[in-house]
């Protein structure tokens, strides 16, 4: 049984609930995102997306190409980012956040190609596709077939080894990576060696009032993403409400934790979603899964997209790194100890 292991962390007071003080609440005011009716708007908000993002064009380390779905209907766009120095072998397996309806590889290319510099490591973003037009389960089959392909030949990434290759997503896709991870255990399949979620959907209640999380009762009308908007996201993306206790809607409801990668969970201490992804990480923590949670102090949902000087974006890569480091000497040690 793998062993767990936690991260310390250095903010106990805030981990308990602690209030943010009230200077600081209002100037991360300044920072909230503009609210928006979601399922009214989600098409206005692509074209946004794709116009902030249309200037900056695919980097100079980045190479396009295309994975072929399991029932061949459609191709998958996938974006490769090569580090500008390459540092380790992992290649970070990124599903993308946006509510599982906005989003893409085009406006996560800042994002990834950061990602790649800052690790080391071949980063390959996935353009899954998006709700409503195409509701669950389409995005989450399309991020577990390119998890597939990339696992049984891991060389069209640039590795020999699967076990370099290690699931990624913020927010959404944190959602779509620990919900791949789970379908790949249901249908008996090899698990990725590790995953990192990024403050991740873990659950599918995230109304005030009956919530289990005090995060969404403390942070679900404040900064950058709602409950209500939250709830019009998975709306979109699962229409049908009995459906979204799935736990592959729902990757907290699952009834069995074991089996599952190594774990880094990072969550947000100001964001609504802090609560369910911890709690997750503790599920899986005590399944045996090997699990480190730790949460990014002062940070709000998304922040994994802020400029690489951001606090908390420097707190989350050393957290990453440090977590890609170990496990591999982990595994190494593991190797050696074998008779």
């Amino acid at each position: 049984m793998r062993t767990s292991r936690n991260l310390g962390r250095k903010h106990a007071a805030s981990e308990h609930g602690a209030p943010v003080n009230r200077a600081l609440r209002a100037f991360l005011g300044f920072f909230a995102a503009p609210r928006v009716n979601i399922r009214r708007d989600y098409q206005k908000i692509r074209r946004r997306q794709r116009k902030l993002a249309a200037p900056l064009g695919s980097p100079s380390r980045a190479t396009d190409y295309t994975v072929a779905s399991s029932h061949g209907d459609h191709l998958i766009p996938i974006r490769v980012f090569h580090p500008k120095e390459q540092l380790r072998d992992e290649v970070l397996l990124f599903f993308h956040g946006g509510g599982w309806v906005t989003g893409g590889v085009e406006s996560y290319t800042p994002t990834c190609s950061r990602m790649a510099d800052l690790t080391g490591c071949t980063v390959v973003s996935v353009e899954y596709r998006l709700a409503p037009e195409h509701p669950f389960p389409a995005g989450l089959s399309d991020c577990y077939d390119v998890a597939r392909t990339v696992m049984d030949q891991p060389h069209l990434v640039g590795t020999d080894n699967a076990d370099n290759i290690v699931l990624v997503g913020d927010s959404s896709g944190g959602n779509l990576a620990a919900a791949v991870s789970l379908l790949r255990r249901e249908r008996g399949e090899r698990a990725a060696t590790r995953q990192i979620l990024l403050y991740p959907v873990t659950y599918w209640n995230h109304r005030s009032l009956t919530s289990p999380f005090e995060s969404v009762r403390e942070h679900g009308e404040d900064y950058r993403l709602t409950n209500v908007e939250v709830q019009d996201y998975m709306a979109l993306y699962v229409p049908n409400p009995a459906q979204r206790r799935d736990p592959l809607v729902a990757p907290l409801m699952a009834k069995d934790f074991t089996d599952q990668p190594s774990t880094l969970v990072l969550s947000a201490e100001l964001d609504l979603l802090r609560d369910e992804g911890e709690a997750y990480g503790r599920a899986l923590q005590q399944a045996g899964n090997m699990v480190r949670i730790h949460r990014v102090e002062e940070a709000l949902h998304g922040f994994i997209a802020l400029p690489w000087m951001a606090r908390s974006v420097r707190d989350a890569y050393e957290q990453m790194n440090d977590f890609l480091g170990e496990e591999r000497k982990g595994e190494q040690r593991d190797r050696e100890e074998k008779p």
